[in-house]
This record gives structure tokens, C-alpha cells and sequence, in this order.
């Protein structure tokens, strides 16, 4: 009865294990091997085996997030896609939005489309926004378009028609002709994917998935198989970027929700953790060894992000899909990220990573240019002995003669640089945890801190500080935290439609209906019209008229026009600092979300000691605080040697296998009796 998950990272493949009947905890970390991943994932359960006692033949469940999706698009190594769409509208992919983030750069140029303009074809058709047919489908216009495919070996096809969200007759239609035509090809229709308005944002979603599809088919084909020969026969999920899983099966007909597969398995167990601490506001962080991501948990359930776009930065503007993603922040600062002085000679950290091969300096894989990871081992935060349980042991020597590549130029210390570099990080960090709390209407300090990642421990007490959260909470494993999520990740899927009416007390009963109409779907979708045990929340997007754009609302069967108009404002006013009760409403979009009640990775209580907290002390070490209180000596504990109830003061440095914790002076760290590391700020507390 062994519930199993992996994660992928761009550093590290870690694996969790959780005995349903014994409470027994399985845990591996591999590298990644980037060229083939499923040999990273067998390699973590081959260490799980040898190490821990995995018994793959009890495993029951088998959960499985990853970097595939992402990397295919990010890469550009996604397979050969055209496009079939209506008439007149081939350049909708390319010409975007008019709207840009770098207003001023007038060498702007739209992000290139994934599908080139000489396979973007056009077929004679047209529905109003309705979904009444104005132009039937032409269907001698698929003749040419089916030979010329051929003839360009395309590989995969998205059929995108206007207004077929409101209607898609003329899709089916068409994907069901092309599909015949062209079976080696998949095609992806656009509203399989999606039924929401908006053009470009449809389109795009539907060439992506429609550009991956084949190559996660694939990969799962090959992981599938690689499991069913070490014995693993359970039915296999994967992690999805809303926070909740899916099938492998259900995952192949919509890759693209599997975008953000690994960073969402973070934010779904700190949403456990925070439940488990009853705490409904709960601020994320992991720390991987290339990235840092984070988010926000808000009354109890991950945020969603309605508006996410694949690459965007504050100069570029992305590309944007209509999926559900958990509202995660990612930015180049892991323990992998390279230290570097740029061309004015001011230090840098990230974007760029060593990745797992050849790693950081202090690895010994020959990796030669200063990170994150070698400047946290030069200020004594990890052990190089202790690493990763003992696994690895880490060069402090190569590590500082890498810093001394950035130290000498600006003729600082080696340990005064390795500071600088972690400092460097540690504002990158702030400003993307400040993106998912204060610039969406949301204040740090109403929220616990929970950190997690490799690096993400070592880093945790003084960016809690710095943000003055209600606690640090370090969960248990926090170094293979993500998979740890996935364990307690339910099913779940998502079902968006466009329906536009204004606001009144009849359009409110008909908005019930038509939620009738999506938990019908999603019944179908978990149990093919079984009874099923599926929890909803329903949420509508909402706009004042004359507005582009809504804000999401909760919806309550009970709710009449006053109660949800109410609530509206608020999340306008939340949104926007302010409202307008007097504006006519209108609403544009209904969410439904839809899981699956089902077991998910419970939190053993600790065995009661009478020992005291000298027991689990093994030493002490020297750590570097800055020039102001220079080499510090620090006691050194091991968790697992830590019992329930007791309570220390920092400064110290708490060891586990898979993370390193440094506690601050002016610091207590606190021990739940489940495990959970509990920090609170004594200076915060005293204000």
C-alpha cells in the first residue's frame, strides 16, 4: 500500500514513498538526466530500493510531475505544427496583442510563433459570437491543405475556428476529416482546450498543446513501460499546473495543463501543510538548484492565475495559454544559478544555471564558474561532509576557488563575496515573493512562510525576516518537497466556458444551470457517469461594464444579485484598490473546479522523548555573517533527532538529508508534533 511520487527538476530527480499501513517514509534524489528523464526517475527508485527498502511491488499509486512540457517549449524542440483556422485569420497568431510590456523599445519585436506563416492555412467557414452559422464549412478547402501536410511531414495539427467556443460543429467536423486523412498526425481542435473568448490567447493554447502532445505521448509511452518492467503496474498520474492530478491518459489529451507540472506539487503540499497548521494564508517558497518559485495560498486553495503567459518577462510579452496554472512566480535563483560579473562589472546571479551537469563547482563534475550552492558551502551553511545525507561530498576548496573568479576583480574576501552572492539572490527572492502577495493585494506579514527546496532552508530565517511573515515553517523532507505535494495532490480538473449577460437576479438562475451543465462534465470526466464523490467551487468572472477585463468571484447557489455583487466589489476593490457600486456588472466567464475526493499523504505524529535537545546536537560550526558579526560558531542538530514540544533559540543550524536549515540569533525554532519546523522572529514578535 506504498503511494509513490517523482519530480523532475532541471538539477535533480527526487522520489517520495509513503506506506499507507506502516507510516514508513521512502525518499531518493538522482540527478536528472536531461536526455532521457525516465532513466533519472528509475535511477531515484532503484536508490529508493537499495536504501530505504522500496518494495515496488507494493507501490499502488504512482504520481509524476516533470519539466517535459516546458522544456519542449521553451527549447523550441516541440514537433512540426500547422494550423488550421478560418479564413481571413491565419496572422492572428503573429500579430498578438497591441498592448506590450517594454513600451519604450521601439526595436520591439512580437515573440516569434511557434507555427510559421506558410503552414498557417485558411479554410472558408464563419460563425457569429453567438455560435450561429453565418458561412458553412467549406470542405474542399481541406483537400490542399491535407496534401501540402503530407507533403511538409507535419507532425501534429491545431484547428482553430472563430467563435467555436460558442459553437464547435465546424471543428469537429473538421478535425474528425483531417484525423482520417492523416492518421500518423494528431490533431488538437481548440475547444478541447479551451472555450473561452478571446482569439489570439485561444489560439495560442491550441498550438501549443497541439505542439507538444506527441512528445509527452511519447514520454509517457516510455515511462509507462520503464515502470511496468521494475514491477510498477499501479495506475499512474501526473501532476497538473492547477494544483491538482490526472491520469496519464487524461494528461496526453491536454499536455499543456501539465506546464508547470513540478512547481505545482510545491504549492499543493504547502496547501496541505498550512492545513495541517490551520493556517488558510500560507506564502510558498522552493529553492530547487535551478529556480526559485513561489506562491500564494489563499484561504485555504492555491490562486490561480487567469492570465499566465509562457516566457514573459518584464520586456517580453510572452505567450499566453487559457490553462489553469497555479499563480507561481519563477525566477533564475537556485543553488545551480552562476555568479558573474557583467559588462559593467557589477555582480550577477542567474538566470543561467550549471544545471546537473557539470553542477556547481564544489560537486568535483567539473563544473568551473561560481553558484549559489558554492557560495552557501563557503559561508558554512552546509557541511560538505553531511550533503544530501552523505551522498555526495562537496570541494569547499573548488568552491572558493570559483568565487575567486568574481572576489579578485572587485577585491573583496572570498567569503565577503560568496555573501554578496547570496545577498543578490536573496533580493531576487523578495522581489518575486512580493509579486505574489503585495502587487496582488495581499500583505506578507498575514502569512506563514513555508520554504522548501534543496537550497530554500538555508536561505529561509532571513528572507522570513525580511518579509516579516506570522512563521518560517520548514516541512518535513523540504528538499524533495514537490513530490512530497504530489502525495497529497487530489484528482482534479477545471471547466471554463464564455457566457456573457448582465448582472440580474434571473441571469443568476440561469448561471446556476449552467453549472449544472459543467459538474455534468466533470462527473463524466472523473467516473464516465458513476457516482463519484467530487467536491466544487464555483467561480465567475465578473467586469463593470465598459471594462476589457474581469476579476474571478465565488459563487454560492444561495448567493441573490446583492451577495454576489458584494463579493465582486471586494475582489475588485482587492484587485484594483477600488469600486464602482453603482456601475452596471456583466459577467463573461464561468469556472468550475472539480476534485476528487481521495487519500492523500497523511503527517505521522512524532514518537515523544524524554530526551533533551542535547541528544540531537552533533557539533557545532562556524558560520559567515558579514563583516559586522564576522565567523559565528553555531551549534549543528539533526532533525530526526529532535522531538515534539521542544524549542531552541538561533543562532544554530539544523541538518537532514536532504536540506540544510540556518536559523537566525534572535530566532526560535519550535518542533510541531508532527515533525513541522516552526521559526518565529522574536524582533517581529515584539513590535
Amino acid at each position: 500500500m506504498i503511494r509513490l511520487a517523482t519530480d523532475v527538476g532541471g538539477t535533480f530527480t527526487d522520489l517520495v514513498g509513503y506506506d499507507e499501513r506502516s507510516g514508513e517514509l521512502f525518499t531518493a534524489k538522482s540527478l536528472t538526466t536531461v536526455k532521457n528523464q525516465s532513466r533519472g526517475v528509475l535511477n531515484a527508485i532503484a536508490s529508493a530500493e537499495e536504501k530505504g527498502g522500496l518494495r515496488t511491488r507494493d507501490v499502488t499509486f504512482f504520481a509524476h510531475g516533470g519539466t517535459t512540457v516546458i522544456n519542449a517549449i521553451t527549447e523550441r524542440k516541440g514537433v512540426r505544427t500547422a494550423l488550421v483556422t478560418t479564413a481571413g485569420f491565419r496572422d492572428v497568431l503573429e500579430i498578438g496583442r497591441g498592448n506590450r510590456p517594454d513600451l519604450y523599445n521601439l526595436q520591439f519585436h512580437s515573440p516569434e510563433p511557434f507555427v510559421p506563416r506558410e503552414l498557417r492555412f485558411e479554410v472558408r467557414e464563419r460563425l457569429d459570437a453567438s455560435g450561429k452559422v453565418i458561412v458553412p464549412l467549406e470542405l474542399d478547402d481541406l483537400r490542399p491543405i491535407i496534401a501540402r501536410c503530407k507533403a511538409e511531414k507535419i507532425e501534429a495539427i491545431a484547428v482553430l475556428f472563430l467563435h467555436s467556443y460558442a459553437n464547435p460543429e465546424h471543428e469537429i467536423l473538421c478535425a474528425g476529416i483531417l484525423a482520417d486523412a492523416l492518421p500518423e498526425v494528431t490533431v488538437c481542435a481548440s475547444h478541447s482546450v479551451s472555450r473561452q473568448w478571446r482569439e489570439y490567447e485561444r489560439s495560442n493554447t491550441a498550438v501549443l498543446n497541439a505542439y507538444v502532445q506527441p512528445i509527452i505521448q511519447y514520454y509517457f509511452e516510455r515511462l509507462e513501460e520503464a515502470l511496468m518492467k521494475r514491477g510498477l503496474t499501479c495506475p499512474y498520474y501526473a501532476m497538473q499546473s492547477n494544483g491538482g492530478i490526472s491520469t496519464f491518459d487524461q494528461a496526453v489529451k491536454s499536455p499543456l495543463t501539465l506546464v508547470e507540472s513540478g512547481p505545482a506539487g510545491g504549492v499543493a503540499g504547502a496547501a496541505r501543510i498550512g492545513d495541517a497548521l490551520g493556517e488558510s494564508e500560507v506564502l510558498s517558497l522552493d529553492v530547487g538548484g535551478t529556480t526559485a518559485k513561489c506562491s500564494l495560498i489563499h484561504a485555504g486553495r492555491p490562486t490561480l492565475n487567469v492570465d499566465y503567459k509562457l516566457e514573459h518577462t518584464r520586456i517580453r510579452p510572452g505567450h499566453p495559454v487559457q490553462v489553469p496554472v497555479v499563480d507561481i512566480v519563477e525566477i533564475g535563483s537556485g543553488g545551480g544559478s552562476i555568479a558573474r560579473l557583467d559588462e559593467r562589472g557589477a555582480l550577477r546571479v542567474g538566470p543561467e544555471s550549471a544545471g546537473s551537469t557539470p553542477g556547481p563547482a564544489c560537486y568535483g563534475h567539473g563544473g568551473k564558474k561560481p553558484t549559489l550552492s558554492d557560495a552557501i558551502l563557503t559561508l558554512g551553511i552546509f557541511d560538505p561532509a553531511t550533503f544530501a545525507g552523505g551522498s555526495m561530498h562537496l570541494d569547499k576548496q573548488k568552491a572558493a576557488d570559483a568565487i575567486a573568479t568574481v572576489a579578485t576583480p572587485l577585491g573583496m574576501s572570498i567569503e565577503d563575496a560568496a555573501l554578496a552572492i547570496v545577498d543578490i539572490a536573496h533580493a531576487n527572492m523578495i522581489n518575486a515573493l512580493k509579486l505574489v502577495t503585495v502587487q496582488r493585494g495581499h500583505d506578507p506579514r498575514d502569512a506563514v512562510f513555508v520554504v522548501s527546496g534543496g537550497a530554500g532552508p538555508a536561505l529561509a530565517t532571513r528572507l522570513g525576516r525580511d518579509l516579516s511573515v506570522k512563521a518560517i515553517v520548514i516541512p518535513p523532507h523540504p528538499g524533495i518537497f514537490s513530490a512530497w505535494g504530489m502525495l497529497a495532490a487530489e484528482p482534479r480538473a477545471d471547466f471554463r466556458g464564455t457566457w456573457f449577460a448582465a448582472l440580474t437576479q434571473e441571469t443568476l438562475k440561469e448561471l446556476a444551470g449552467r453549472f449544472d451543465g459543467l459538474e455534468a462534465e466533470a462527473v463524466d470526466y472523473f467516473a464516465k457517469g458513476q457516482d463519484a464523490d467530487i467536491r466544487f467551487t464555483y467561480q465567475v468572472e465578473v467586469r463593470y461594464r465598459g471594462q476589457e477585463h474581469g476579476v474571478f468571484a465565488q459563487f454560492d447557489r444561495k448567493d441573490d444579485m446583492h451577495s454576489f455583487a458584494e463579493r465582486f466589489h471586494a475582489a475588485h476593490e482587492r484587485a484594483y484598490s477600488f469600486r464602482l457600486p453603482d456601475a452596471g456588472v456583466e459577467i463573461t466567464t464561468l469556472h468550475l473546479e472539480a476534485v476528487l475526493n481521495g487519500p492523500v499523504i497523511s503527517l505521522p505524529l512524532l514518537a515523544a522523548t524524554s530526551n533533551g535537545i542535547e541528544v540531537a546536537m552533533t557539533g557545532r560550526r562556524n558560520v559567515y555573517f558579514g563583516a559586522s558579526l564576522g565567523w559565528v560558531s553555531c551549534p549543528v542538530y539533526e532533525r530526526s533527532l529532535l522531538g515534539p514540544g521542544q524549542s531552541i533559540e538561533g543562532p544554530m543550524i539544523i541538518e537532514e538529508a536532504t536540506a540544510t536549515t540556518l536559523v537566525q540569533d534572535g530566532q526560535r525554532m519550535d518542533v510541531t508534533d508532527t515533525g513541522i519546523l516552526i521559526i518565529r522572529d522574536n524582533r517581529i514578535e515584539a513590535r
